[in-house]
């Protein structure tokens, strides 16, 4: 009778989210080492080739993508489907589906290295792609949608555990803006081309709605809700205040889809457009900073794990990017600082801030927590080796960013020095000139953020290789509401 119900037990389906973590790994190094290429181009223009598919205007959006989308996205994937089943205590609503994410989001991938560095591009921002995996990514993020929110439905928990309020409406979210933003008419249903529905100003401002709404809930509330489940798991300790992070929540859902236009200061966008941007940027700090305290706090009695948990450490780190980087992202959009800034080495230290910083350093703390356990393991096989990893991060993305930094600062007063009679100070190729250490410094700290990856593969090869894959089964008896409103089950 025992052997019966174990056999008939539900199990979570951890299959794909193993899946995804491995994707995870596999993707950070090909995006970051596409990345560094690109830094080295900089520096020595010959590393262009002769080769129109690697050049740095083919391989940049590569980058971008690998980076936000492949790495990013794979761990997103992978986080929301660990967290969903654990917290809703039922296995996923399809197994079908999830692996159809799975693969259809590796096609889309796949498809945009092809594409990318073949030119094949919609010539926008953060939104690459041609219509034909545009189509394909709306037909997996539905899937996506379909199997998360009816794991949510079928729970066998009462309370929605506030880690998935962040993961839904990142979903939500990123579907709208997807298929708004990628509205265009193919030239012919056999080729790759088309054209967008929008031209002119309104292009630009669909364009930056798309892409800053991207960062706020592809990069930013999507991992929100990867730190309010792994950061209080590993510190062991309840979330510092449930009300605040849903105060949180509200805030900045709201607040982030207004702030778009502040990519677009000094353009021919109206002035009041401009105006409201930056209004509701400088507004996004405080729901910003209200997550970033909520999460550092959670640590409150904890402390001293950080001395001997590098695992914490990744997830405080993060934090304390999150932190720089929306406060730097507020003070940019006002346009005195703009004037400066805008088009600038200071945006791409702001960017890699929040990419390198805090999106990468929380997956990796998260990866480093989720992968043992999906392999039935206690934990990875080598603490020595995620410690280094931290530490190689760490000065691998300061390095960048302080160089992008003084660099930035530096182009900005370079380019607005005048002469008494009104000419110029410096042409554009001195300042570029001035540049090229920073460059270096540049290369450097993306050299060791890679090689920081490259240790992880390894760790994570050592911990999987011959060790048996696991599916727990799903509790039988669900927590108490209290216990489930102040951490993650």
């Amino acid at each position: 009778m025992a052997g019966a119900q174990a056999t008939t037990a539900e199990s979570f389906n951890y299959k794909v989210v193993r899946q995804f973590a491995i994707m995870t790994v596999f993707w950070g190094i090909v995006g970051m080492a596409v990345g560094v290429l690109i830094a080295a181009q900089m520096i020595w223009p010959a590393l262009n080739f002769d080769v129109p598919w690697l050049t740095f205007g083919r391989l940049r959006p590569l980058h971008t993508n690998a980076v936000i989308f492949a790495f990013g996205g794979s761990a997103l994937f992978a986080a929301s489907y660990y967290v969903v089943q654990r917290t809703s205590q039922v296995r996923l609503f399809s197994d079908k589906l999830a692996a159809f994410t799975f693969w259809g989001w590796q096609a889309v991938i796949i498809g945009a290295v092809i594409t990318l560095p073949m030119g094949f591009t919609s010539s926008k921002e953060y939104a690459e792609l041609e219509w034909p995996l545009d189509i394909l990514i709306t037909l997996v993020w539905v899937a996506y949608a379909v199997v998360f929110f009816g794991t949510i439905v079928k729970r066998r928990v009462k309370h929605i555990y506030v880690a998935n309020w962040f993961f839904g409406s990142y979903i939500l979210t990123i579907a709208v803006l997807h298929i708004v933003n990628n509205l265009e008419i193919p030239v012919s249903l056999l080729g790759w081309k088309s054209y967008s529905l929008y031209a002119g100003v309104q292009d630009a401002m669909i364009q930056w709605w798309y892409a800053h709404n991207a960062v706020g809930f592809f990069l930013t509330t999507s991992f929100l809700g990867m730190m309010y489940y792994f950061i209080p798991k590993q510190a062991e300790r309840p979330i510092y205040s449930y009300r605040l992070s849903i105060v949180h929540f509200w805030a900045l859902a709201f607040t982030y889809m207004w702030a778009g236009p502040h990519h677009l200061i000094y353009t021919s966008l109206p002035d009041w457009t401009q105006s409201l941007g930056m209004v509701f940027s400088l507004i996004l700090l405080a729901p910003s900073w209200g997550g970033m305290i909520n999460g550092i706090m959670t640590l409150s009695g904890a402390w001293y794990k950080l001395r001997t948990d590098p695992i914490l450490k990744f997830m405080v780190v993060s934090l304390s990017f999150y932190g720089m980087a929306t406060f730097e992202g507020s003070m940019m959009s006002i346009r005195t600082v703009n004037a400066l800034s805008h088009y600038t080495d200071w945006t791409v230290a702001h960017v890699h801030s929040g990419a390198l910083g805090w999106v990468a350093m929380l997956t990796f703390g998260t990866l480093y927590y989720m992968i043992p356990r999906l392999w039935g393991k206690e934990k990875m096989w080598s603490t020595r080796l995620i410690e280094v990893h931290f530490w190689i991060a760490t000065i691998g993305v300061v390095l960048y960013i302080a160089a992008m930094w003084i660099a930035g600062v530096m182009q900005g007063l370079m380019w607005r020095a005048t002469e008494p009679d009104g000419t110029l100070t410096y042409s554009f190729v001195e300042s570029v000139k001035a540049t090229y250490p920073f460059y270096v410094i540049r290369l450097l700290g993306g050299l060791l953020y890679l090689g920081g990856v490259f240790l992880m593969a390894y760790n994570v090869y050592k911990t999987v290789v011959g060790a048996k894959a696991v599916d727990p089964l799903v509790p039988t008896e669900t927590a108490a509401p209290q216990r489930a409103v102040a951490s993650p089950a």
